[in-house]
């Protein structure tokens, strides 16, 4: 498996690297990113071979088609890191929850969210990587709420790693903030900032193409990479999970192979829905990707009018606030291949230069053909929350936004995927407002008011938070970021 640029080459970085190299130097000429040359046609063959296999099974295989260079001793390793989720046997269960939709809950894992489907055997690739080398590496994170704390659980205490992590401060939930801030391991730094999601994550491509941070960090022998999804490592692991899910219903005869179906995903930064976008282009039978916002609904726009327009816009807090972003850095992918990198590179430099861009009418069509989208504003959130609970299921409130883009974009009588990113733990005082109107509840109130209510458990690994003490306690202004993370390495 090769890899090339989306914004076309410089004449300086190589023309193709592979899958190691990718994800080790994850920032391409221009500020671009990388993707794979091609893609195989997987066809009904492998869905038929795959209906009897394990998440497992159906991970490797997959990743043996694609060709990466990763010894399968350490792909082995990476995988069976999912036995550590809630059920062994199946780490992504998918459950009914109205007639032709269904949720496929990617939350079983340590920090309880979807970002430990692709982190965790990714932190085990890339310090293999680094080790075999015998290099050491810095690994950056910028998150909203979720990359964060999944990142800090994969990468604490593995040999020629170091991670510096940044958050908004006052811009996740408590839980996500305690599940950053507690961590203690002497390779992790977690770095508040005094600002939004979109800070943090310019600052992380920022360094990461900085040549003056990269000497350095390489005076004190040290490489860099990202845990982000501009990272490629993290978009592969995020392919299977959309095989899995159909697979899931054709095994329980809610579906025929072959049979189309909608993919219904929660997006902020576009890797969720990056990865079934990929599952279609190898031949998974999509009719459409719905793409569910927030009230920070560039995405809606851009698929409905082809417009990105940031000029006079800012972040809004809201209720799913793991989607609380403006830059979305993996819609540079889908351009790519849509139209090209001489496109993508004018598109791109469009939003860098006068945070804007238009697409054409006829570019327009071509992405409405296989994308939709809606979002959804906190109250609308917490209604669809309260129906889902009244019905027999609860649910957090970013896989609520899926509930509305499923009810306005879900046109044809197919069956719909709906993806949950995170589990009701993560975000307990937003529902309990919306089952019960308590408002102003903490986090603790809140988890075990719902934990009675609802009559289901909290998982230790949350409840153990509030008892942890703080570690890491940096709050700093976005300016002062690199300066903080080389007094860490230091």
């Amino acid at each position: 498996m090769k890899f090339i640029e989306t914004r076309g080459n410089d004449g300086i970085h190589p023309l193709q690297v592979t899958f190691s190299e990718a994800i080790l130097s994850p920032i391409a000429s221009f500020g671009g990113l990388y993707v794979p040359t091609e893609l195989p046609n997987l066809g009904e063959a492998f869905l038929t071979k795959h209906l009897g296999s394990s998440y497992k099974e159906l991970a490797k295989d997959l990743l043996t088609t694609l060709a990466i260079d990763i010894e399968p001793s350490v792909i082995d390793e990476a995988l069976s890191l999912y036995d550590k989720f809630d059920d062994p046997t199946n780490p992504v269960p998918v459950v009914k929850v109205r007639d032709d939709l269904y949720v496929s809950e990617l939350y079983h894992g340590p920090t309880r969210a979807f970002k430990d489907m692709a982190l965790q055997p990714f932190g085990v690739v890339l310090s293999s990587i680094a080790q075999k080398r015998g290099e050491e590496y810095l690994i950056l994170a910028a998150t909203s709420g979720d990359t964060g704390p999944a990142a800090l659980e994969t990468f604490k205490n593995r040999a020629n790693v170091r991670v510096a992590c940044l958050y908004p401060d006052g811009g996740t939930s408590d839980v996500q903030r305690l599940q950053m801030v507690t961590e203690d391991a002497a390779n992790l730094k977690v770095i508040g900032i005094k600002g939004d999601f979109d800070d943090a994550q310019s600052a992380l491509k920022r360094l990461l193409a900085s040549q003056t941070f990269k000497d350095a960090l390489k005076a004190k022998n040290i490489s860099l990479s990202a845990a982000n999804s501009v990272n490629f490592g993290r978009i592969i692991f995020q392919i299977i999970y959309h095989i899995h899910s159909y697979l899931e219903l054709v095994r329980k005869n809610i579906i025929t192979l072959g049979e189309k179906i909608y993919l219904d995903v929660p997006s902020g930064n576009f890797g969720n829905a990056l990865g079934g976008y990929y599952a279609y282009k190898m031949g998974l039978p999509v009719e459409k990707i719905i793409i569910a916002s927030n009230e920070n609904n560039v995405l809606t726009r851009l698929i409905n009018t082809g417009r990105y327009d940031l000029r006079g816009e800012h972040v809004v807090a809201t209720t799913s606030p793991a989607m609380d972003i403006l830059i979305s850095s993996n819609v540079e992918r889908i351009l790519f291949d849509f139209f090209g990198n001489e496109r993508t590179k004018e598109l791109m430099a469009g939003l860098e230069a006068e945070r804007f861009y238009a697409l054409s009418d006829d570019e327009t069509m071509k992405i409405q053909n296989l994308f939709a989208a809606d979002y959804c504003n906190g109250a609308e959130g917490k209604g669809y929350i309260k129906e889902a609970y009244d019905a027999g299921y609860l649910m957090d409130p970013h896989t609520a936004t899926c509930f509305k883009a499923y009810d306005c974009c879900a046109t044809k009588p197919l069956k719909t995927i709906v993806y949950s990113t995170a589990e009701w733990t993560k975000f307990s005082p937003t529902i309990a407002n919306a089952l019960s109107g308590e408002k102003d509840a903490n986090d603790i109130d809140a988890l075990e008011s719902i934990s009675k209510t609802a009559k289901t458990p909290i998982p230790p690994m949350i409840k153990g938070l509030f008892s942890k003490p703080i570690t890491q306690d940096t709050v700093i202004d976005k300016e002062n970021i690199e300066k903080e993370i080389l007094n860490f390495l230091n």
